[in-house]
C-alpha cells in the first residue's frame, strides 16, 4: 500500500465526515450546479474561425481621451451547439470587449454593476492605476450600482494587460462566468514596423456537460484551483487562425484562467519572445516554449513559413504545477494536450518582416533600500467563505506569512518611491502565481535547492510564479499611495485568503 504524504494524512483526518456530509462537491452561488466528471464533460467543436474579440467604442472625440461604458449583466452563450448556457459578460460579450489606449490618454469608464446580488468590482490588471481607480476587494460597486474609474496611462506603459472583477470571495466565480476582457496600450512612437498581422489571443477555460450547463465547484477546485475541461482562445476550442504564406504574427496572449498553467509550443515555425507582463522587451529573445501562469501575458513573433501543407498548431505540453488530493479525490485534470490553436496558411504569399535589434531601453532597478519577504504556506482549516458554498467544510488554507487575508489589517507598508527587494518564499505543496498591483517589478534571481540563477534578460513583470520548494526575489517601487493588494492568482486560492494588504504612504 502506497504510504500517504503528509497533506494526504491531514487532510483524510480532518476532512472526512465534511467531504460525507457534501457529497465531496461544491456549488458555488448563481446558477451552476452539480459537480463535474469526465463522462459528464461536453466536447465541443473544434476548428471554427478564431473569433476577433470586439472592440470598445471609445465615446470621447477629444484628442488623448478615452471614455466608454462596460456593464457586467448576466448572459447566454452558445459553447455547446444548441445549447445555450448562463454566463456573465460586459456588454453582452464573454470575453469581453478589448479596450484600446494610447501611453498618456486620459481613460474614464462608466460600470454598470446588473450582476443579481453580488457585488463586483473593475480591476485594470498590471496598469499603474491611483490606488481609489484599482477596483481592489475593499472597494466593491454593489449589484444595480454603478461608478466611473478615472486614471491617465503614464508614459512607457504600452503593453498587454487584462481587467476583471475583484470582489473578495467572488473573483473566481465571476471570471469563470465570463468576466474577463484585454486592455492593450499603444505605444506613441511604435518601435516595431509595419506588414506585421496581430492577433489578441485570450485564453479562458470552461466547465460544461452536454446540455451547456456550467459545472459547480468541486473540492478539488477549492484546494487546487479550479481547472475546466476546456480550454478556449476567444472563446473557442482549438480555433482555426488563417495566415498567409510567410507572414509574420504577433500573438498576444493572455492567460485569463482561474488556475490553469498553459505551457505551449509553435510546431513548425520559430518563435520570438518581444514583450512580456508590463510591454515589450529590450531586445528580442528566441524561444522553443513558454510557460504561462495564470494571469500571465506574452507577447511572440511567429514566422510564418513560405509554404506548407500542414497545419500549424501552437501545442499546449504538460506542467507539474503540484496537486493536493484527499483519499477518494480525482487526480490533476490531464487537459495540457492537444493544440491551442491551429494557423492555416492560404492566400497570397507575404514577405517577413525583419524585427529591430532593440525594441527599447529597460534599466534596471537600482538597489533597493528595504526588503519585504512573503511566505506561502499552507494548512488545515475551514475552506472558503459563505458565497462559495453553504456553512464551510476543512480542507486546506493558503496563507502569506501565516495569516489569511482580513480587508481590515495591514500587513506592510511601503513608501512610495523607494525600491524594495520582495523575496517570495514557497514552501507549500504547489506552485503560486504572485500578483502586486499598482505597479511592475523586476525578478532579479531564482533559489532552489541551494542554487541561484538569474534572469537572462530585464523584463517588466506583475505577476510571477513561484514554484513549490523556489524562492523568487523581485526588485519593486510602488509610486502612488494607497491600499495595494497582494495575493496568489489562482483565484481560488485568493478568495479564500491568500492575498495581504500593502499600505503605500
Amino acid at each position: 500500500m502506497k504510504a500517504l504524504s503528509r497533506r494526504e494524512v491531514l487532510v483524510a483526518g480532518a476532512s472526512t465526515a465534511a467531504l460525507a456530509a457534501c457529497g465531496g462537491g461544491v456549488s458555488m452561488s448563481g446558477p451552476m450546479t452539480g459537480t463535474a466528471t469526465a463522462s459528464s464533460a461536453a466536447a465541443l467543436p473544434e476548428g471554427l474561425p478564431l473569433l476577433s474579440l470586439p472592440l470598445l467604442t471609445n465615446m470621447n472625440a477629444s484628442p488623448g481621451t478615452f471614455s466608454a461604458a462596460l456593464r457586467a449583466a448576466t448572459a447566454q452563450s452558445e459553447y455547446v451547439p444548441g445549447r445555450m448556457t448562463a454566463t456573465l459578460a460586459y456588454n453582452g460579450a464573454s470575453p469581453g470587449p478589448t479596450i484600446e489606449a494610447t501611453e498618456g490618454d486620459r481613460v474614464s469608464i462608466d460600470f454598470d454593476n446588473a450582476i443579481p446580488g453580488q457585488p463586483s468590482t473593475i480591476h485594470w490588471h498590471g496598469l499603474p492605476v491611483p490606488a481609489d481607480q484599482d477596483g481592489n476587494p475593499m472597494d466593491p460597486v454593489a449589484s444595480g450600482a454603478r461608478r466611473t474609474y478615472e486614471f491617465t496611462l503614464p508614459a512607457a506603459c504600452a503593453g498587454t494587460y487584462w481587467y476583471h472583477p475583484h470582489a473578495h470571495q467572488l473573483t473566481a466565480e465571476q471570471v469563470a462566468r465570463g468576466l474577463a476582457g484585454v486592455f492593450i496600450v499603444r505605444p506613441r512612437i511604435d518601435p516595431l514596423p509595419g506588414g506585421i498581422d496581430e492577433h489578441v489571443l485570450l485564453v479562458t477555460d470552461l466547465r460544461v456537460d452536454a446540455t451547456g450547463t456550467m459545472m459547480g465547484w468541486t473540492t478539488a477546485d477549492m484546494m487546487n484551483g479550479r481547472e475546466g475541461d476546456q480550454l478556449l482562445v476567444n472563446g473557442r476550442r482549438n480555433p482555426m487562425l488563417d495566415a498567409a504564406p510567410g507572414a509574420t504574427l504577433r500573438l498576444r496572449l493572455v492567460n485569463a484562467t482561474s488556475a490553469r498553467y498553459v505551457r505551449i509550443a509553435l510546431d513548425g515555425a520559430p518563435m520570438t519572445l518581444i514583450g512580456t507582463d508590463g510591454g515589450l522587451l529590450a531586445a528580442p529573445v528566441a524561444i522553443n516554449e513558454w510557460l504561462l501562469a495564470p494571469a500571465e501575458r506574452i507577447d511572440v513573433i511567429a514566422q510564418m513559413p513560405a509554404s506548407t501543407a500542414t497545419p500549424i498548431a501552437l501545442r499546449l505540453l504538460p506542467h507539474d504545477r503540484g496537486w493536493m488530493m484527499m483519499p477518494g479525490m480525482a487526480s490533476a485534470p490531464m487537459l495540457n494536450q492537444g493544440a491551442l490553436l491551429t494557423i492555416r496558411l492560404q492566400g497570397s504569399p507575404k514577405p517577413a518582416v525583419k524585427l529591430p535589434a532593440l525594441l527599447r531601453s529597460i534599466a534596471p532597478l537600482p538597489a533597493p533600500i528595504a526588503s519585504k519577504q512573503l511566505v506561502l504556506t499552507e494548512r488545515v482549516g475551514m475552506m472558503g467563505g459563505a458565497s462559495m458554498m453553504s456553512g464551510g467544510m476543512m480542507g486546506w488554507q493558503f496563507l502569506i506569512n501565516g495569516r489569511l487575508f482580513d480587508p481590515n489589517r495591514i500587513d506592510l507598508v511601503s513608501n512610495a518611491g523607494d525600491v524594495e527587494q520582495w523575496e517570495l518564499v514557497n514552501a507549500s505543496s504547489m506552485d503560486h502565481p504572485i500578483h502586486i498591483h499598482g505597479t511592475q517589478f523586476q525578478v532579479v534571481e531564482r533559489e532552489a535547492g541551494g542554487v541561484r540563477t538569474r534572469p537572462a534578460y530585464l523584463a517588466w513583470k506583475d505577476t510571477v510564479n513561484v514554484p513549490r520548494g523556489t524562492t523568487v526575489r523581485l526588485r519593486v517601487r510602488q509610486t502612488m499611495p494607497g491600499l495595494r493588494m497582494f495575493h496568489c492568482h489562482i483565484l481560488e486560492h485568493e478568495d479564500q485568503g491568500m492575498m495581504g494588504v500593502l499600505r503605500v504612504q
